[in-house]
Order: C-alpha cells, then structure tokens, then sequence
C-alpha cells in the first residue's frame, strides 16, 4: 500500500461531490454569492464544511466558538449540526461580510444560536476569558489572520473543556509552508503554529490534508 495521499483532480473531486451527502440549498447559494468575492478563497471547502458538522456531532457540541467567520459557511455547518438550544459564540472584525452570513443564517432558521461580536477576536477571547467561561467550549474553529494563530490558539486552550476540539484552517497555507524559500509574514507564522502544536503534549493533534489543511487538536 502507498504511503503517498492520492491527488484529487477536478474530475475526482466531482466524483466525491456526486456520492457524498448532497449540500443543502443555502449552503450551496452562499457559497456561489461569496465566490463572487475577491478574497473567495477564504471560504471553507464544501467538503471541510460536512466534517465540521460531522465533528460537532460526533463530540455532541452545545457550546462552539468561531474565530473568523467571513460569510458564515462554517457556523452555518456547525450551528446546523447542534442541537436547538447550541450556540456558537462568533468573532469577526467585518459588518460587511457578517451581514452576508446573518443572512443566510436567517434563512437556515439558525441566527438565534450564533453570538456574533464584532471587535478583534484577541478582544473577545479575554473577555469570554474574563467572564468565566474558561473550559466550557466544546468546540473551537480557528480560520481568522494568520499572524494570530499561536494566540488563538492560546486562548482556545484555555476556553475550550478537557476532551474538547480545536480546528484550525489553512495549515497547509496551499503548500507554502513547505517550500524554504517562501517566508512572507503569513507563511511563517503558520509554519511556526505547525511546528509549535506538534509538539504540544497538551493535546492529541493530527493535520489533515482535506481544503487547505485542516489541523485537529483534542485539549488532554
């Protein structure tokens, strides 16, 4: 058996699409609104989008934190995914696209679950810090600025309860973060995350190479 990750072309990619658990209606319209945004490819993959609902369902999440949430993909898979008295407190520092993502949570019957602040996410997490909820997430989903993960990460630490999950986006960086010659501000500052929660013995980790990479980490 190959100890190599198969490469998924477009016509492979159309293959897992067509047997996998179809999108639902709002999920596949926002996708195509947000496509028509320059700054797209900060959009979860559909695929990305069925294993964080997996996820939350499989850890039985009533309690999620977002930390970015640009048009409200993720929360949407999350906050469909738990049951009705859930809720996913949500960082953002954009009106602009947040107001793409209050609508299609409206529409998904979902808005009254998602706490959304609008401040810069470091702001919000000591705050929730502040107001004793500390070990009471059961999930965090961490796609915000690069250059912050190490202190999202931090803080989820410290948020998120024993046994609780912490996901972290783009930790592939769209292979950047393999390749020594590219060292602009956001590669390095992942490619020292990666390097940093893999040899975190607070958690049990493992990096995807699902999207952009997906980064898993179970707080011991």
């Amino acid at each position: 058996m190959s100890s190599q990750h198969i490469q998924v072309t477009s016509g492979l990619l159309d293959y897992i699409r067509s047997v996998s658990q179809p999108e639902a209606a709002y999920l596949e319209r926002l996708r195509a609104e947000t496509l028509l945004d320059p700054m797209a490819r900060m959009q979860i993959s559909p695929e990305q989008g069925r294993l964080l609902s997996l996820l939350t369902r499989l850890t039985g999440t009533t309690k999620a934190l977002e930390i970015g949430v640009f048009t409200g993909y993720s929360s949407l898979c999350v906050a469909t995914a738990m049951p009705p008295h859930g809720r996913i407190v949500a960082c953002d520092v954009s009106e602009q696209w947040t107001s793409v993502a209050r609508r299609y949570w409206r529409e998904a019957g979902v808005e009254h679950k998602i706490d959304l602040r609008l401040a810069p996410a470091l702001e919000t997490l000591a705050a929730l810090e502040a107001e004793g909820h500390a070990g009471t997430f059961d999930f965090v989903f961490i796609d915000a600025d690069k250059e912050n993960y190490r202190s999202y990460y931090e803080h989820a630490l410290k948020l998120v309860r024993q046994g609780g999950l912490i996901a972290v986006d783009n930790t592939l960086w769209y292979g950047r973060v393999a390749d020594p010659a590219v060292n602009d501000s956001e590669t390095v500052a992942i490619r020292d995350f990666n390097r940093f929660a893999a040899g975190d013995d607070r958690v049990w980790l493992a990096l995807l190479p699902i999207g952009d990479g997906l980064t898993l980490a179970v707080r011991r």
